[in-house]
Order: structure tokens, then C-alpha cells, then sequence
């Protein structure tokens, strides 16, 4: 009887034993823990495009009310008659802060009224303000003839935007309006043209 006892006591503190040790494991298991975080931050790029009559000074011209004037130069006066040409040269160009290079599409066309129908016009690309006349070849955006309210034929250009905050290389475009035949005297027509650029990312 006591031979018994005794090796059943031991079996049982054997296994209060293991109970204990299987609870102490699990809880020192369970005092080990690590955490990791990441975090990132995101900027935004930049994009703005800038227009100038002389290529020398450039603004944003962003609405219609604060289109760029351009001057058209007529050799013997400022007045036009049928059959003349005159042109006027407009550059664009990426800002410093800018990111991404752009296509540049010319959007719409308003030619007015009064003389609109009598007037039509072409855009060449040419290497700078210099080079623009009224008989000036370089490549063509937009065809001769077309009317001055249309933007038919017309051809998508590149900008080039600056290394860090450099500003992006200028395209010089060359605006030649001939008046046809049907031109009427004293009559004012005011037309507008709008790019839309958008960023090539």
C-alpha cells in the first residue's frame, strides 16, 4: 500500500510538474514580441506652362480675358488688304519647378467676327522669335488656309521640361494670317487660339 502511495504521488507531481512547466512556457512565448513601422511620404510634381511674345519675357496666359497679345507686323503700315501676310511669333515653355514633360495640342480657335471669314491662318514651329515672317518655313502645326476659327490639320508639339528647377527648352511658334480677297475695309477682328498641355507622366 504505501509502495503504491508513493509512486502514485510522484506520478502526480510529475504531471503537476509538466502543467506548470506547459503554463510557464506559454507565457514567456508570449512576453517576446517586436514590431517594425514603415511609413512614406508622397509628394506631388509640378507642372505649369508658360507662354511670351518676345521670347524673352514670359507669363501665365490662362484664361481667354488674359490672352497674350501678340503683334502682327505689316512692312508699310499696320493695316492689312487683301492678299497680305502678316505673323507674329508666340513662345511656350515648361516653368523651373516643373516635372514632367508635356504634349501641347492646340485646343480651340475663335476667329471673331466682321472679317473672320475673309482671314485664315497658319502655325510653323521655327528655332526662334527672330526667324518668324510672314514667309517663314519650319514644321508645320497648323496648315496654310486654315480658317481662322478651326483648328483642322492641326499637328500635337513637345515640351521639354529643365533639369532640378531649370526652366524647359522654348518652342518658338510663328502665327502667318493672310486676308483673302473678300477683306472689307475698316473692320477689326480680334481672334484667340488655346494650347492645352498635359504632362507626359
Amino acid at each position: 500500500m504505501t509502495t503504491k502511495t508513493t509512486r502514485s504521488r510522484k506520478c502526480n507531481a510529475i504531471l503537476a510538474g509538466g502543467i506548470v512547466l506547459g503554463v510557464g512556457a506559454a507565457v514567456t512565448l508570449a512576453a517576446w514580441t517586436d514590431d517594425e513601422w514603415a511609413e512614406g511620404v508622397f509628394g506631388a510634381g509640378s507642372f505649369n506652362v508658360q507662354g511670351s511674345t518676345d521670347g524673352t519675357t514670359f507669363a501665365d496666359h490662362e484664361s481667354s480675358d488674359g490672352a497674350a497679345a501678340l503683334t502682327f507686323d505689316l512692312d508699310g503700315g499696320d493695316n492689312m488688304s487683301p492678299g497680305d501676310t502678316v505673323a507674329a511669333p508666340f513662345v511656350l515653355r515648361l516653368d523651373g519647378p516643373t516635372s514632367y514633360d508635356a504634349t501641347v495640342a492646340l485646343e480651340s480657335a475663335a476667329g471673331g467676327e466682321d472679317n473672320a471669314a475673309a482671314l485664315t491662318y497658319a502655325i510653323v514651329q521655327v528655332a526662334s522669335v527672330g526667324d518668324c515672317s510672314a514667309t517663314a518655313e519650319g514644321t508645320s502645326i497648323v496648315p496654310e488656309g486654315t480658317a481662322l476659327d478651326s483648328t483642322a490639320g492641326a499637328a500635337d508639339f513637345n515640351l521639354t521640361a529643365g533639369a532640378d528647377t531649370a526652366t524647359g527648352d522654348p518652342v518658338t511658334l510663328c502665327f502667318q494670317v493672310t486676308a483673302g480677297d473678300s477683306l472689307e475695309q475698316g473692320q477689326n477682328t480680334t481672334a484667340q487660339w488655346q494650347f492645352t498641355a498635359t504632362s507626359a507622366e
